[in-house]
C-alpha cells in the first residue's frame, strides 16, 4: 500500500513514539531506586509519581522539535540544541557530557563527536535512545528514516556502530508505524529482516540483530544472554536486544515495557526504545498502547517541545 503523509500526520506519529520513549524512559529509571522489585510492575503496582525522564528523553524531545520546525535533521543545528538543552543531572554519561560542552563552547560538531574514545567516537547506545520518534515520522520511507538517523546519530557518535545503532531502532519504528498505517501487524521476523536490510552487512549491530530473528519465542533470559541487556551502555549489546522485545511484543505496551525492566541493565535506555517502537505501532490510550495512568505518572516533558 501506498500512501502520502501529511506533516500533521507525520508529527503525530511521531509524538506517540515519543510518549512512548518518554514513559518507557521514565518507568525504567524508578527501577534503579533502591527497593524497588521488577515483581512489583508485574503485579500491578506502580511507583510512586512523578516518574522523571532521564538524558534519553531530552535529547528525544530535540529530535521531535527539529522535525516540527523543518521536517529533516539539520546536524549544525541539532548539536547546537543537544548542547544547550543538555541537563548533566538527567543521567547524560560523561562522554557524552564532555562532547556537548565541547560543541557549546565552539567545537565543530564533527571534531567532538570524533574526540571520544581516543579518537575512535562512541558506539554507545546513546544515538539509538533518541531516534524511535524520528522512524516513526518518516513511516512512509524506511529509506528516509535511515538516512536522517544517521544524520541525527553523527552528531555526537563518530564510531560505524553507535550510527548504526540509530539507524536499526529508526528503521524498526518506521517499519511499526506503517503497519499501524497499513492496518497490519509486521510479522516479528519481518521486521527484524528490515531492520537487517537496513545496516551495512559488516555492522556488529546487524549481526546481532540477525541473531535475534532467531530467537523469537525463546525466554527472555535467553534473549539477555545472547543479545545483552544494556549493561555495557553500547549499541550492540542494546540494539539487538530491544528490536527482539519490540517485534515480540508490538502489539502490546505494556508487556514490552516490563520485559525489559525485567531484563535488567540499562533499563531506562531499554525501555525507552522498545516504548518508542511498539507505541509507534499501538499508538497511546489503545488497549494494547501506553496506558494513560503511566502517562499521567510521567514527568511532563519540556516547556519548549512545540
Amino acid at each position: 500500500m501506498s500512501f502520502t503523509l501529511f506533516a500533521d500526520t507525520r508529527l503525530a506519529l511521531a509524538r506517540d513514539a515519543l510518549a512512548g520513549l518518554s514513559v518507557g524512559d521514565a518507568l525504567g529509571s524508578q527501577f534503579f531506586v533502591p527497593g524497588r522489585r521488577p515483581a512489583d510492575l508485574a503485579a500491578g503496582r506502580l511507583p510512586p509519581s512523578p516518574w522523571a525522564w532521564t538524558d534519553d528523553t531530552e535529547m528525544a524531545c530535540s529530535v521531535v522539535a527539529a522535525l516540527a520546525e523543518t521536517g529533516r535533521i539539520d546536524r549544525d543545528a541539532l548539536a547546537l540544541a543537544f548542547a544547550e538543552r543538555c541537563e548533566p543531572y538527567r543521567g547524560y554519561g560523561p562522554g557524552a557530557v564532555g562532547i556537548l560542552r565541547l560543541i557549546r563552547t565552539g567545537t565543530p560538531w564533527p571534531v567532538a563527536a570524533a574526540s571520544a574514545f581516543a579518537g575512535q567516537g562512541s558506539c554507545g547506545n546513546g544515538a539509538a535512545m533518541r531516534v524511535g520518534p524520528l522512524g516513526a515520522y518518516f513511516a512512509d520511507s524506511s529509506s528516509r528514516a535511515a538516512a536522517q538517523a544517521r544524520a541525527s546519530a553523527e552528531v555526537t557518535h563518530a564510531h560505524p556502530e553507535g550510527v548504526a545503532g540509530a539507524v536499526a531502532v529508526a528503521v524498526a519504528a518506521s517499519l511499526a508505524a506503517r503497519g499501524r498505517l497499513d492496518g497490519h501487524r509486521p510479522e516479528p521476523a519481518r521486521l527484524l529482516a528490515g531492520v537487517a536490510a537496513a545496516l551495512d552487512p559488516t555492522s556488529e549491530v546487524r549481526r546481532g540483530v540477525r541473531v535475534a530473528a532467531r530467537l523469537f519465542g525463546r525466554h527472555p533470559e535467553v534473549a539477555v544472554a545472547e543479545l545483552g541487556n544494556g549493561s555495557r551502555v553500547t549499541a550492540l549489546d542494546t540494539v539487538p536486544f530491544t528490536c527482539w522485545v519490540a517485534a515480540s511484543h508490538l502489539d502490546d505496551y505494556p508487556t514490552a515495557v516490563r520485559v525489559c525492566v525485567e531484563a535488567g541493565g540499562d533499563v531506562d535506555t531499554t525501555a525507552a526504545i522498545v516504548g518508542a517502537i511498539v507505541a509507534a505501532y499501538t499508538g497511546v490510550g489503545t488497549p494494547a498502547g501506553v496506558p494513560a495512568e503511566w502517562l499521567a505518572a510521567r514527568e511532563p516533558l519540556p516547556d519548549w517541545l512545540p
